[in-house]
């Protein structure tokens, strides 16, 4: 893999990756990185994504929503989506190494990894969802029956 050479745009994509827990899609790293470098094409971002990809400084996260979504963190970690409103996040760490040797138990092939994702409601959407059926309820008039 030949190195590259230094890069102010790049890194600062790279940094701006660093500065976020949201997994950010490319459009949005354009968007923000715009702001710093006015000129910086979206195909730019493209290529400098691409590059930090392959050489294992970042990983390219799909969900199946048909965006892309970038992570500077690239230790081995799981991801949340929310199926309401499309929030991706981490997991906090778990065990879960054994399911490679569960998988390989009727695989004849070699499995070197996974990729893990969870879905359901983000505690967001979860508590907008309990206060919206909260609200649905009939509201207890028994107080002004009594009056």
């Amino acid at each position: 893999m030949a190195a590259h050479k230094y890069s102010r745009q790049r890194e600062c994509i790279r940094q701006y990756l660093r500065s976020r827990i949201d997994h950010p899609s490319a459009d949005m790293i354009y968007k923000a990185v715009r702001m710093q470098y006015p000129s910086i094409s979206l195909g730019t971002v493209y290529r400098n994504l691409a590059m930090m990809v392959d050489e294992g400084q970042i990983i390219k996260i799909n969900i199946g929503d048909g965006v892309d979504h970038f992570d500077a963190r690239t230790d081995e970690h799981y991801h949340f989506a929310c199926k309401e409103c499309g929030k991706l996040m981490d997991l906090p760490p778990m065990p879960v190494d054994h399911l490679d040797v569960m998988a390989a138990g009727g695989f004849e092939g070699k499995i070197e990894g996974h990729k893990l994702f969870f879905y359901g409601l983000c505690p967001d959407c979860l508590k907008a969802r309990k206060e919206a059926a909260g609200s649905d309820r009939p509201e207890d008039t028994s107080r002004e029956k009594a009056i």
